[in-house]
């Protein structure tokens, strides 16, 4: 079987398409683009938005449009909380977001008898970790293990707890091999990725936290540089900050969910925080790391948000210095409750806040490449593309060099920064493997 994925969504979609696409190869099947021909196209969806679901019914439609005769599946969260819309759609097989082996499996039968599945559970009774394959991104340099699934915060723009369910975990010692295993295949970096990753543990014995994970795989395998995926800022304490960085093979990385720089509105959005704790989490990581990447998401134009508001929230994040930031107009997402709340925002003042909101973070991410000017740093390399090399620092700042005749995939080599480039900052090479 000849089978393509196309995947919408968040890292942990991408880590489960590529652990999909691990299994499907075991069995002896063939990965071809998705734009090529195939016996099953796999589109595995996002329902994080109304957007999402769009495009995730897009992708169904374009794929039968291009092979009338394959086998169309539908799998991840948008079928998950939305069976009826899937089943209205041209598909031959319909998953949700859990049981991805027996989903498989399906695809199969599908393919072989020709005959319409429909595998789905509730979401909300799921209580036991389904351990993947570990995917790997850029060759053998980068892979992802998801340690986390679920979440049960229920901010109230999000409808991703019941498409997900609730917290379950991987145990310590499986994400430990799980490492060592990625370290012995000739990965560089490991990411932790969950869809509440500052909920992980609560689910298993004796509650091992987010510290006690990060550790036990920084210990099983020493060699490899670990980065963390999205953080609650509550999650970010003294103790927190001391014990990572204590782990010389943690980035100093830290994306924390933000949302809004305006009090007012996290209590709307129903956050567990107000700008005083995450202000003290920023504080806390830049005292015990130097220089570290902190980069969050931001929501604008959220129901009720006033012109003061949203100015309140510039204000913080200048405050902050995010080294990056992910701008998202509000979209209504029917079946939560902010979709019903009062004082939506129309669809051109949410576009000129995003708008505004970007201005100032692209002048903060400036400012912070620059502080960086003239330092020599440790880069990890990805690719090669337009005659440069790519690669990252700990801290996620892309870096390209020049290096004719070079092959530098999967090298750790030292690079002095000496101007802004790119998506990031253009250096010369110093030194040799490992330096």
């Amino acid at each position: 079987m000849r089978f393509a994925f196309h995947t919408l969504g968040c890292k942990v979609n991408q880590y489960e398409t590529q652990a999909m696409e691990e299994l499907l190869l075991a069995r002896g099947h063939k990965r071809v683009p998705f734009q090529e021909a195939a016996d099953a196209y796999i589109i595995n969806s996002c329902t994080v938005t109304a957007v999402s679901d769009k495009k995730s019914r897009q992708a169904v439609r374009q794929a039968r449009k291009r092979a009338p005769e394959a086998i169309v599946a539908l799998c991840g969260c948008f079928s998950q909380v939305a069976p009826q819309q899937a089943e209205a759609l041209p598909v031959d097989l319909i998953g949700g977001s859990g049981d991805r082996l027996g989903f498989l499996q399906a695809l199969e039968e599908v393919v072989a008898q020709r005959a319409k599945q429909k595998r789905l559970d509730d979401a909300m009774h799921r209580r036991s970790f389904e351990a993947l394959p570990a995917g790997g991104l850029e060759g053998r340099t980068r892979a992802m293990l998801k340690v986390e699934d679920g979440c049960t915060n229920f901010c109230t723009y999000c409808i991703i707890p019941y498409a997900r369910g609730p917290v379950r975990s991987l145990p310590l010692e499986q994400a430990a091999q799980e490492a060592k295993g990625l370290a012995a295949a000739g990965y560089r970096e490991l990411v932790l990725t969950g869809i509440e990753l500052s909920s992980y543990g609560r689910d298993l014995p004796g509650r091992p936290g987010t510290v006690e994970l990060i550790e036990t795989v920084c210990q099983a395998a020493p060699g490899l540089r670990v980065r963390l995926g999205s953080l609650e800022p509550r999650t970010v304490t003294e103790d927190f900050c001391i014990r990572l960085a204590a782990l010389p093979g943690l980035c100093p990385h830290f994306h924390l969910s933000l949302q809004s720089g305006c009090d007012e509105t996290l209590q709307r959005m129903g956050r567990r925080y107000d700008t005083a704790r995450y202000l003290r989490s920023v504080e806390l990581l830049r005292r015990h790391f130097p220089k570290p990447g902190i980069t969050t998401d931001l929501i604008v134009g959220f129901p009720g948000e006033t012109e003061e508001e949203f100015h309140e929230t510039l204000h913080f994040l200048r405050r902050c210095a995010f080294s990056q930031l992910h701008i998202f107009p509000y979209s209504r997402r029917q079946g939560t409750p902010a979709a019903d709340l009062p004082g939506q925002v129309p669809e051109t003042e949410k576009r000129q806040r995003a708008q505004q909101a970007a201005a100032v973070a692209e002048a903060l991410r400036t400012s912070w490449l620059e502080s960086w000017l003239g330092e020599r740093v440790p880069v990890l390399f990805e690719e090669e593309k337009g005659g440069l090399w790519r690669g990252h620092t700990p801290q996620y700042m892309e870096v390209q060099v020049e290096a004719p005749g070079q092959d530098l995939h999967n090298q750790m080599r030292t690079v002095r920064l000496t101007a802004l480039g790119g998506e990031g900052a253009l250096g010369v090479l110093e030194g040799k493997e490992g330096l």
